[in-house]
């Protein structure tokens, strides 16, 4: 059955790989972006070029503008909404906290409240592998206590998840949240570890190398977060009938309201991940070797049954299938010259 389905963030990294999923599978995509410059929108603009299709429909608004959200909602009576759009990144969250506020919380807020006054099928948001915080019990699983996050942005996505919830309760909102884990693929943000090594790499300029290189990440390929949202869409969460109230599990409730980890179960090292770009590129990198960053945690690790278990689908795709996609994109986009690089 085709829908018409609201993303916000279309513009970005994640945002743009599900419209483009959804147009090609035949259903409607109302899309909102401010298109801001956290990084080059030149990029943005590339992304929104290539949705051009006479089922899509762009607004330019951020979301802290309600008047502008209630007006998208009242115009196209979307049936699900997946909002993705927020303000990205642990490290940015300290230099300007505001931004996370009106954005991350505000901006949700009235997501929240277009979803009840005009009622959806779904809403889908985006959360974060940040949420766990301080926590060291690998792997993470959304059974696991998020009561001490590390970062505003972290914080912001843990305040997202009880929001919904919320809302769930109240008004009986169908709310699933989803805990990405280091999302990464062709398209991706400038800011994000493999397009600034692969960048660095190639122009023979030092990379930044977080913990003295001791850290571990779960790289998750965006065709494997698509792939997942796209079979959630379908499975509208439900109270669970067998909740215990004395012993109450925080991913799930006895209102509509589920939390998943989308991960690849499958940690990867940091040096191990440079390598991996190294061999692409066939250069080597120059490491700058640094301590662990304010807010920023030295590994994270997956626990994706529960996203199985609902869906029967788990990320799969290798980290060297990945990291090839990317680079042969980023060679592409920015059209340098293959010439010593396959």
């Amino acid at each position: 059955m085709k829908k018409t389905v609201l993303v916000t963030g279309v513009a970005g990294f994640i945002g743009f790989h599900l419209a483009r999923r959804l147009l090609k599978e035949g259903h409607h995509v109302i899309g909102i972006d401010v298109v801001n410059d956290y990084y080059d929108p030149r990029l943005k603009e590339s992304r929104l070029h290539v949705l051009t299709h006479p089922r899509f429909k762009l607004y330019r608004d951020a979301l802290e503008n309600k008047m502008a959200i209630t007006r998208v909602f009242e115009k196209n009576q979307p049936q699900v909404v997946v909002n993705l759009a927020a303000q990205a990144g642990v490290r940015y969250s300290l230099e300007n906290p505001d931004a996370y506020i009106q954005s991350n919380i505000v901006g949700f807020l009235n997501i929240l409240e277009a979803c009840r006054f005009y009622p959806v099928e779904q809403l889908i948001y985006a959360s974060s592998s940040s949420v766990y915080g301080s926590n060291q019990a690998m792997p993470f699983s959304e059974q696991h206590p998020v009561d001490h996050p590390l970062s505003l942005y972290a914080a912001s996505k843990k305040a997202n998840e009880l929001m919904a919830h919320t809302y769930s309760h109240l008004f009986g909102l169908k709310t699933t949240g989803l805990r990405f884990f280091s999302v990464y693929g062709p398209w991706g943000r400038p800011d994000m570890a493999l397009y600034k090594f692969t960048e660095a790499i190639l122009k023979g300029e030092p990379i930044d190398v977080y913990n003295y290189g001791e850290m571990e990440r779960d790289f998750t390929y965006i065709d494997d977060i698509i792939e997942s949202i796209v079979r959630l869409m379908d499975i509208a969460p439900m109270a669970d009938e067998e909740f215990d109230y004395e012993h109450p599990l925080p991913d799930r409730s006895d209102v509509p309201f589920r939390v998943y980890n989308i991960g690849n179960q499958q940690p990867v090292s940091l040096m191990d991940f440079i390598r991996t770009i190294e061999e692409r590129v066939g250069k080597k990198a120059i490491l700058s070797l640094l301590p662990l960053q304010a807010g920023d945690v030295p590994a994270s690790f997956a626990d994706s049954s529960s996203l199985y278990e609902s869906i029967d689908f788990q990320p799969q795709t290798s980290i060297r299938d990945g990291v090839n996609a990317f680079i042969d994109w980023y060679i592409a986009y920015h059209q340098v010259l293959k010439e010593g690089i396959e």
